[in-house]
């Protein structure tokens, strides 16, 4: 009797997680169908992302935008048209067990079946004075990319989104002195054959924070070690990305159009209106052609 009711208690939870599972699943498909959905799959389309049998390794830091790009890449492989492979990557670079665990959870609510490798990369950068952020982001692709191609991957994909597009558009003019922006998918020059792409590259961070609330997920921030032993204040006034957002909210006022003019400006580039322009290695001047 007692072994019924335990099981029976198994059962019941299962069934619990397996209905929030599918609620998750279901919003991103109807509820945020415009906001989330649709850009995705655009993106793809537009950006021609994926092909017929390819192996993808959607790499997971933990954070909302990884989290549905991962559902996301379920969804458009149960109900797309095309057959791809698809691992689920997370790297533990050293978190903290309490992140770690939110991980785990996540993904086991989620219904996402990840493989979790690590690696020192916070022991490496927690003293380095110059860019740890920098450094630390490097050395963590350098990592996907070779557990991606050790399990037959030949391309990965990450949780880059809209917002993130425009704000690398403006820090490069305001601190590169170049116009640059964040591409859709790019060949990884270190590691042969393989090849990033960025599935929600036209997903607005609004809509990710608004289907996150909506689902009432919590996920992590940055966890590093550096990012951990300072306040959020401290953190939001040293990040240059964070500049651009305050920026970008600013001008919004003036322009609710904003964001959209900002990606389409690289989309417009008129060569016959630039003074030098950069092709591969080799620079060129206007008046080459006057």
């Amino acid at each position: 009797m007692v072994r019924l009711q335990a099981n029976e208690t198994v059962r019941e939870k299962q069934e619990t997680a397996a209905e929030r599972c599918r609620e998750i699943e279901k919003s991103v498909i109807k509820k945020f169908r415009k906001e989330i959905w649709r850009p995705f799959v655009k993106a793809l389309n537009e950006y021609d992302m994926i092909q017929e049998g390819d192996n993808i390794a959607v790499c997971i830091s933990g954070g909302k935008d990884s989290m549905l790009l991962a559902k996301c890449m379920q969804e458009i492989l149960r109900h797309g048209k095309m057959e791809f492979g698809l691992h689920f990557l997370v790297m533990d670079p050293g978190y903290n067990p309490e992140n770690r665990r939110m991980i785990e959870e996540n993904a086991r609510i989620m219904g996402i079946p990840i493989t979790v490798f690590e690696s020192d990369i916070f022991d490496v950068v927690v003293d380095v004075d110059q860019s740890p952020c920098y450094l630390c982001a490097r050395m963590r692709r350098g990592h996907l990319y070779a557990n991606a191609k050790r399990l037959g991957c030949n391309k990965i994909a990450l949780g880059h989104h809209f917002d993130d597009v425009i704000e690398t558009i403006l820090m490069s003019m305001l601190y590169g002195a170049q116009v640059n922006t964040m591409m859709p998918k790019l060949h990884s020059t270190n590691f042969e054959g393989m090849e990033l792409i960025r599935p929600l590259y036209l997903v607005k961070e609004a809509d990710i924070e608004a289907w996150r609330d909506f689902n009432g997920l919590q996920f992590l921030q940055c966890a590093c070690r550096f990012t951990e032993a300072i306040s959020r204040e401290e953190e939001a006034h040293m990040s240059k990305r964070q500049e651009m957002k305050e920026l970008i909210a600013k001008f919004r006022t003036i322009n609710p159009h904003i964001e959209t003019n900002i990606f389409k400006s690289v989309e417009n580039v008129n060569l016959d209106a630039c003074i030098g322009y950069v092709k591969g290695k080799e620079r060129h001047h206007f008046l080459e052609e006057y």
